[in-house]
């Protein structure tokens, strides 16, 4: 079984789910070697020097932003750690929106919110309210170490995490030459629409996605079978599964009311572990001032 991407908490109102973030998709791309077709050796990619030629140990690697052609500015550690955001394990639902209001070209990428042990309480009434209500949550979550637009969408019977683009990642189709005006505009004749509907009618069905197949993926994996010889097959070890903590039961009808009230939302608790290694900065601290005065 997949592992999470990161246990934490689905967060809305004063209310906190303890949830797992799990992946929503399969890579089933296959994956190519390099090889020296005089001996089947793999070829490496090494980091090279663009004026000695001379291989670059990573010691030496820094990052850049080029600002002018052949002009650069170099970043520290500093500056990419100031650049980064807190991170924490929580999906933090900002605001509900029509479901229907956001447009495809924003939706990236999926990720399942299961909830975690004595948390199904609030996993399924916030399940429920939104499929009732026909909204969707807009959540800030900070996967690994980039902070991402979200939103929180029922599917089935899941809670399911789609990250968003922001709308400076899109292009303007302004920018494009999209075709304007009517149909008459285009000499598009009323005969000719009421075809092209009969034909969209008769060729309309069920969207059923197991009909649709990665056609090349399977002509590709034959294509490999066919080179094949007998080879050994290795068994995957299985994935353990993550111990999780059990949650105490919360008074769901005095928090939506709490948070009806005051329109603001809780942060959730730190946990122990983190509470810990906050401990020695502060003893840290402590001491270098006990130095400095004596």
């Amino acid at each position: 079984m997949a592992r999470p991407i990161w246990t934490g908490t689905l967060s809305f109102g004063l209310l906190n789910v303890p949830i797992r973030l799990m992946p929503g998709e399969k890579r089933t791309d296959l994956h190519f070697h390099m090889l020296d077709s005089r001996d089947n050796s793999q070829i490496r990619y090494e980091r090279v020097n663009a004026d000695t030629g001379e291989e670059v140990p990573w010691k030496d690697v820094v990052k850049a932003f080029e600002y002018r052609k052949g002009s650069y500015v170099v970043l520290e550690k500093e500056d990419l750690k100031a650049a980064a955001p807190e991170s924490h394990e929580t999906v933090e639902i900002a605001a509900f929106v029509d479901a229907d209001s956001i447009g495809p070209e924003y939706f990236e990428k999926p990720y399942v919110l299961v909830p975690g042990k004595k948390a199904e309480k609030g996993y399924v009434l916030l399940r429920e309210t939104l499929a009732e209500t026909g909204k969707i949550g807009i959540a800030h979550v900070v996967i690994r170490t980039r902070e991402y637009l979200s939103a929180v969408i029922v599917r089935d019977k899941a809670l399911v995490l789609v990250l968003l683009r922001y709308p400076q990642e899109l292009v303007d189709v302004g920018d494009y030459e999209i075709p304007s005006g009517n149909a008459a505009a285009h000499r598009v004749t009323k005969r000719e629409v009421e075809m092209a509907r009969q034909l969209v009618e008769a060729m309309s069905s069920k969207w059923n996605p197991k009909e649709y197949k990665d056609e090349f993926r399977e002509r590709l994996h034959k294509a490999i079978a066919k080179r094949m010889k007998s080879k050994g097959v290795v068994t995957p070890v299985a994935d353990e599964e993550p111990e999780e903590t059990s949650t105490n039961v919360v008074d769901f009808m005095d928090l939506l009311r709490k948070s009806l009230a005051s329109n603001k939302r809780t942060p959730a608790k730190k946990s122990p572990a983190a509470k810990k290694t906050a401990r020695p900065k502060t003893a840290a601290k402590k001491a270098r001032k006990t130095r400095k005065s004596a």
